[in-house]
């Protein structure tokens, strides 16, 4: 492998492109160059040319970025790059990694194909590259391809006088308020939002057009809501659902202005969770559960595809309280969002792909992860519930309270960590085989339940996709359970020397 390959390779990411773009973070340097976004950018022209059997100049691609300080330059060079590669580009301005799918999809600009500047919650000195065509995000094995080529190229100058603007972000906004508008059908069809509060934290990414371009149009008092101006430095907390300093943020903004509901975005708005009035956070399992009791309604029996570290109690509300069928597989948005394809392609129901990172691709939707649109269908219920006198709330009382929830992450002390990984995982299974423990079916590591009297919980042990790291989800019913299960796995993984527990204590 030559050291130009090597090197492009070392900036994919599953199915994305991401590295450093800027200095600032000590021992980081900067990998993701301008000149190696222009090459990348022309390796996708002639990739979706292959797969288009088109010329490149009869080939349109749309380009914008989220709020990250490497954007504008990262983006001139990708211009640059799809137009010397022969290609008409627009530019799309800040925009969201959902929204650049749907310029594929808007009459008003139907791109063939579109790329995304973004790092989603990563720090300020990341960046990357999404890219789509009409069947959605491309796979792994494309970004192989696309970087394999972008090695053997040249970086190549464009004039960029005459690159059209497209506000791509006024359009995105219009599809997601139509949508509301059509749904709630209230008796004021343009202002189907009055007389509900709802509060926005957009942590300074790319989602603060969701306040002036829908909620306030739409009759919604948005008073309260923040962090709405894009500053790629995301001086007031990371952009990131996932994020406890975040969570924390949007639930204060929420209880503090009696809103309805508190929604909050990472920088691209591919994920979102929520808040309700009492200041009860609907991340993780909780957002799955809401959007799943959303959809029952219209999709009675319908599997959810979720990842693998959702817990029993989303089992039991999904399966014994919605009568739909949870279908728990594997980590990684582009996993749940390709099986949710394959089971409806199979003829099995599936209105929706979850992770409880927050990423949501609904069926209606072209499977597409977009926070946006999920908080559409949350905005929709919330509408409709207050018509009727009810709270949003009410969809997911029946979900049993989580008592107390840990991860751990193992590192793997030799570069065969892949190896040694597997070995961990094929010993953690016998000895918990031999043991009578309860193992249900896992398409991603080992899970072993437990629900007798001394121990009520799970846990669950994987290889990390990329990392030399073992994580270990472990969840307990009830006080001291997750204790209980922690002893359980270091007597299940005594003599792996090259496996780091101490963070077990």
């Amino acid at each position: 492998m030559s050291k130009n390959v090597e090197k492009m390779l070392k900036l994919q990411n599953g199915s994305d492109v991401r590295g450093i773009a800027v200095e600032g973070v000590e021992g980081e340097s900067i990998n993701l160059t301008p000149d190696a976004a222009n090459q990348i950018a022309q390796a996708f022209v002639l990739w979706l040319s292959g797969k288009l059997s088109k010329p490149a100049d009869q080939i349109a691609i749309g380009v914008g970025c989220d709020s990250r300080i490497s954007g504008p330059e990262l983006k001139a060079a990708i211009l640059k790059g799809v137009s010397a590669a022969g290609s008409s580009v627009t530019d799309c301005g800040l925009a969201t990694t959902p929204g650049m799918f749907m310029s594929i999809v808007f009459p008003e600009s139907h791109f063939d194909g579109s790329i995304m500047i973004t790092a989603s919650h990563l720090p300020f000195n990341r960046n990357g590259m999404k890219f789509f065509d009409v069947d959605g995000g491309l796979e792994h094995d494309d970004i192989t391809a696309i970087l394999n080529t972008a090695a053997e190229l040249e970086v190549q100058s464009a004039d960029l006088s005459n690159v059209p603007a497209f506000a791509l972000i006024d359009v995105y906004a219009r599809h997601l308020s139509d949508t509301i508008c059509r749904s709630v059908q209230a008796d004021d069809y343009e202002h189907p939002l009055s007389g509900l509060k709802i509060v926005v934290d957009a942590g300074n990414g790319a989602g603060g057009f969701f306040v002036d371009k829908i909620l306030k149009p739409l009759g919604a008092d948005a008073e309260g809501s923040q962090f709405l101006d894009p500053d790629g430095m995301f001086p007031n907390h990371i952009p990131n659902p996932e994020n406890k300093a975040a969570m924390e943020s949007i639930r204060s903004a929420t209880v503090d202005h009696h809103a309805d509901l508190g929604l909050i975005f990472d920088t691209d708005v591919d994920r979102m969770s929520a808040v309700l009035p009492d200041g009860t956070e609907v991340n993780r399992d909780a957002i799955i559960a809401m959007a799943a009791a959303i959809l029952a309604p219209e999709y009675p029996g319908g599997t959810i595809v979720t990842d693998s570290v959702t817990s029993h109690r989303l089992t039991y509300f999904l399966e014994e309280v919605l009568h739909m069928k949870h279908h728990c597989f594997k980590r990684g948005y582009k996993n749940v969002i390709n099986e949710c394809k394959r089971l409806n392609e199979e003829g099995i129901l599936s209105p929706l792909a979850m992770e409880t990172s927050g990423h949501g691709a609904l069926k209606e939707n072209y499977y597409l992860d977009d926070g946006a649109f999920l908080a559409v269908k949350l905005l929709i219920a919330v509408a409709r519930s207050a018509r009727e006198g009810k709270k949003i709330a009410s969809l997911i009382e029946k979900l049993p309270p989580l008592f107390e929830d840990r991860e751990y992450r193992f590192k793997i002390r030799t570069d065969e960590f892949r190896t040694y990984g597997q070995e961990v995982l094929r010993a953690f299974e016998e000895r918990a085989k031999a043991k009578g423990y309860h193992l249900p079916k896992s398409y991603e590591g080992v899970r072993i339940s437990f629900d007798n009297d001394e121990i009520k919980g799970w846990v669950l042990l994987r290889l990390s996709l990329h990392d030399p790291v073992m994580p270990l989800n472990i969840e307990g019913s009830r006080e001291g359970d997750c204790d209980r299960l922690v002893e359980v796995t270091r007597e299940l993984l005594e003599g792996f020397e090259l496996l780091d527990m101490t963070v077990l204590g």
